[in-house]
């Protein structure tokens, strides 16, 4: 995707919304275009009584009578085929500003917990881009198209006698007012109602999410009073919104309809002293009623249209935070090593916080590292550097000496197998997730991936083996089954470095057996694997370790001297159990 451009030279770049929009200026052109030739031939009506009353009926001709309903009832169908035309060019703007925009939105909304550290909008911004785009595809737009020609409007009734001008002209600001008055009224409360959607429904999800645990524990009432809480906030600044929108909507009608009449008045008034003839009586309402009618219907559509603003505010500030992405020049495979050299890790959102700090290791294709200590050390932040999902504060982590940055992250994707703590898999057959929903993967790749982590006979056994529906965080598989099936999906692709951050913490001995197995793979085939460990058994097929205390190195080397140098310290809260190759277990 290209970045904005300015506008001409000298000139704030336009955001992405505005170029996107930009990108329809055609048809908003023609939508200018036909709410000239709509608003036009709204005069069809008002110029039809006008001549009913003074030509038809003092004639008394039956011709003419017939003539202009014909001509009238083309002039009705041509303005509600253009009516219709607009609408859905307006809709159709709407869902290309959608299309061209939701893969950026949806790639905001992944980067989001990794920028911010998940203190972010959550779903937000498609919500925003979903409210822009009902309100484009609503009536809002298209009455502030109609808005500009309410002088056309006013200036015919000045024409037909300044007094019916005048008392349209009354009628028109007073609704203004009342417009101005929707917009101050109502900002506050919307905005507020936002913010507490947000936290409803983030709370929803998270419940959602934890559903066991509340449920056994007990928490499950007293989340959802908080729930009830939020939403009653959300609730209370929601109608307040829509009842001050509703009132002064409802004003406006009124208004409206006793402008009418009002008109009615001052053309009978007008006719008595003989200023003015029967028809201008019922063309002048007419008129003055189809000008306020954009206002009225502008103030019935204002809820979308602060939705809409505040939706565009949000995403133009989310979108200029977090830049398009350039894509670098596509490097050579990663095959020889991987240099961590000074690294400093700092959760994304909590600048004053270091989990890990000056850490430098280097390894070499073939090389096995366990990273061990305690808990709190940093090390699964330190495995998020490596694999380009947090930036390090300080310092660089390279492939074969390129550094991180240098890499488009699709493209370094496929050369690193990464198995966090928490296991996520996504709705789809088992196929899918172990093939990273690449479309039309290898089916020789997929099943090469599943034996590798020793999970094929478990997937074959299944009802419908590869093709096996997961369902939503592939509820339908135990913890240990979806951790193995995740761990093939670390495997698929011969990626170049495999990082497992407790692999083991779900496994049977089968499971355990079968991860030694996969660690001891990719070495064998020239790749690097890192383990995050806190049993024995999760290091048995590794050549070095890495110890970590309070986010700094306090050994790196040989296995063996490592563990050795580590159960001499009398700080270590634990011995270690070591289980040796020969199956020996020492301590």
């Amino acid at each position: 995707m290209k970045r904005p451009q300015s506008l001409a030279s000298g000139t704030a770049p336009r955001t992405e919304l505005g170029a996107a929009l930009a990108s329809c200026r055609g048809a908003f052109i023609g939508v200018g275009v036909m709410s000239l030739m709509i608003n036009t031939l709204y005069l069809s009506g008002s110029f039809f009584m006008l001549e009913i009353y003074d030509r038809v009926l003092p004639s008394r001709s039956v011709p003419t009578l017939v003539a202009l309903i014909i001509l009238v009832a083309g002039l009705y169908v041509a303005q509600g085929f253009l009516d219709v035309v607009r609408s859905r060019i307006l809709a159709r703007i709407g869902s290309s500003l959608d299309e061209s925009l939701s893969a950026r939105v949806y790639d905001t909304v992944v980067r989001m917990p990794l920028v911010g550290g998940g203190k972010g909008e959550g779903l937000q911004p498609l919500r925003d881009l979903d409210s822009i785009r009902g309100f484009l595809s609503s009536a809002g737009p298209s009455a502030l198209f109609d808005l500009p020609w309410l002088p056309l409007y006013l200036g015919i009734c000045f024409i037909f006698h300044p007094l019916i001008g005048l008392t349209a002209l009354g009628g028109a600001i007073v609704l203004i007012i009342l417009t101005v008055m929707t917009e101050v009224m109502t900002k506050v409360p919307a905005q507020r109602s936002t913010g507490y959607a947000m936290r409803r429904n983030d709370l929803a999800i998270s419940s959602r999410r934890n559903a066991e645990v509340l449920v056994a524990m007990g928490m499950a009432g007293r989340l959802a009073q908080r729930w009830s809480e939020t939403n009653r906030d959300y609730l209370a600044n929601q109608q307040r919104a829509s009842d001050v929108a509703g009132g002064l909507g409802g004003i406006a009608k009124v208004l409206r309809m006793f402008l009418q009449s009002a008109v009615l008045a001052v053309g009978a008034w007008l006719v008595i002293n003989q200023q003015a003839t029967a028809g201008i009586i019922i063309a002048g309402s007419i008129l003055s009623a189809r000008a306020l009618a954009p206002v009225d219907l502008a103030i019935a559509n204002w809820k979308g249209f602060v939705a809409a603003r505040q939706g565009w505010n949000r995403l133009n500030k989310l979108l200029a935070r977090m830049p398009v992405r350039d894509e670098p020049t596509l490097l050579e495979s990663p095959t020889q090593k991987l240099s961590v050299e000074g690294v400093t890790v700092v959760p994304p959102g909590e600048q004053q916080r270091v989990v890990a700090q000056d850490i430098t290791f280097a390894l070499e294709a073939g090389n096995g590292l366990g990273i061990i200590g305690p808990s709190g050390s940093g090390k699964s932040s330190l495995l998020r550097a490596l694999v380009g999902v947090w930036q390090p504060a300080r310092g660089h982590v390279r492939f074969d000496g390129a550094a991180i940055e240098q890499w488009s992250p699709d493209v370094l994707g496929r050369h690193i197998g990464y198995l966090p703590q928490d296991v996520e898999l996504f709705a789809g057959t088992i196929a899918q997730n172990i093939a990273r929903f690449v479309p039309d993967a290898d089916s020789a790749g997929i099943i090469a991936a599943a034996r590798d982590a020793g999970v094929h006979d478990l997937i074959v056994r299944m009802r419908e083996g590869y093709d096996t529906q997961i369902g939503e965080h592939g509820s339908v598989l135990s913890a240990g089954q979806a951790q193995r099936i995740a761990l093939a999906r670390a495997l698929y692709g011969n990626p170049f470095l495999v990082v497992l951050d407790e692999p083991n913490s779900n496994l049977d001995t089968e499971g355990d057996e079968a991860l030694t197995r996969a660690i001891q793979s990719v070495r064998a085939r020239g790749g690097i694997v890192i383990v995050v460990a806190h049993r024995p058994v999760g290091i048995e097929a590794v050549d070095m370790v890495l110890f970590l205390r309070d986010g700094r190195t306090q050994s790196f080397g040989p296995k063996e001297q490592v563990l050795a140098q580590v159960l001499q310290r009398p700080a270590m809260p634990a011995p270690i159990k070591i289980v040796s190759e020969g199956g020996v277990t020492k301590a």
